[in-house]
């Protein structure tokens, strides 16, 4: 199959990333994160997670962010909803798509939410249905669809049977996601194609952890089957808390980088990406976990 001509990116950094840090993130950093990714021409940016802020901290101020936020049109802003609740609280922020998430392993599930896969998703029915009423687009994350922490690698057919299961409630896309970052390009390869025994091509995504240093690798074994939509960090920013050693989501700034050396179109101007990376970066007192970031800095300075 031929390689996609054009790749849409979600910045995933202001929700996947900024979950992890140890440190408080005030809401005007998150929120001029926000404002400089789209500055840089992201068209979709997964703003918050609007789950319970006993169990993640760092997302409780999630309806200060959204209403901080100056919207562009054409931009989609995205948020994670773990349950109906968290549903209800984030519509009251009008976004324009919610991401609910379900393990393709039985034992991550079982330890993590304390429920079958089946049941996890089950869950997600009233969400799904209540955000088509409203207008408001459904996306599927499938987490650990390469490798789990707890059971090891983990068989296609099982990433089939939650995108089977996410269609049926009405989910209108998926992402495969390897959470802990262990896949190889082959084994990522196939884990799609499972997922595309589902979804078609259009509905389809990657979400590659860098943790063994092959995100841009599944991130190119991808684009050879033709998907053309992923998941991307600003300045590499997120971490896995079951792997030993997780350096977080590839960085969107690798990822442009790469694409952009291929010829592909991805509407993002690097320069403005890699500002908004140094701008979180310098905030959290460290420098971008993005190799592209660090040498075009070095090449600045020079």
């Amino acid at each position: 199959m031929k390689t996609p001509t054009r790749v849409k990116l979600t910045d995933v950094g202001p929700r996947d990333g900024l979950q992890n840090e140890p440190q408080a993130v005030p809401v005007a950093i998150k929120v001029e994160l926000v404002h400089r990714l789209q500055e840089a021409g992201l068209k979709d940016i997964e703003v918050t997670s609007f789950v319970s802020p006993k169990w993640v901290p760092q997302m409780g101020d999630n309806a200060e962010v959204m209403a901080g936020i100056q919207r562009r049109p054409g931009v989609r802003y995205a948020v994670l909803t773990p349950n109906l609740k968290g549903y209800e609280a984030a519509a009251l922020c009008q976004p324009d798509e919610i991401v609910v998430f379900a393990s393709a392993s039985e034992a991550f599930s079982q330890k993590n939410i304390n429920c079958s896969m089946e049941e996890s998703i089950a869950r997600f029915r009233p969400v799904a249905q209540a955000a088509k009423a409203a207008g408001i687009a459904v996306r599927g994350a499938i987490s650990c669809a390469v490798g789990c922490p707890y059971e090891g690698a983990v068989a296609p057919a099982r990433v089939a049977q939650v995108a089977r299961l996410m269609r049926d409630i009405g989910v209108q896309h998926v992402g495969v996601a390897d959470t802990i970052g262990v896949g190889t390009p082959a084994q990522v390869q196939r884990a799609l194609e499972a997922a595309l025994q589902v979804y078609p091509m259009d509905h389809v995504s990657g979400h590659f952890h860098d943790t063994y240093g092959m995100a841009l690798a599944n991130t190119l074994a991808s684009l050879e089957m033709g998907i053309w939509q992923f998941d991307t960090s600003v300045a590499g920013l997120g971490g896995c808390p079951y792997a030993k050693g997780a350096t977080g989501n590839v960085a969107t700034e690798d990822v442009v980088y790469m694409l952009h050396g291929m010829g592909i179109e991805t509407g993002i101007d690097l320069d403005k990406l890699l500002d908004a990376g140094v701008f979180i970066s310098g905030f959290l007192g460290r420098k971008p976990q993005s190799r592209a970031a660090n040498a075009l800095r070095t090449k600045r300075a020079g």
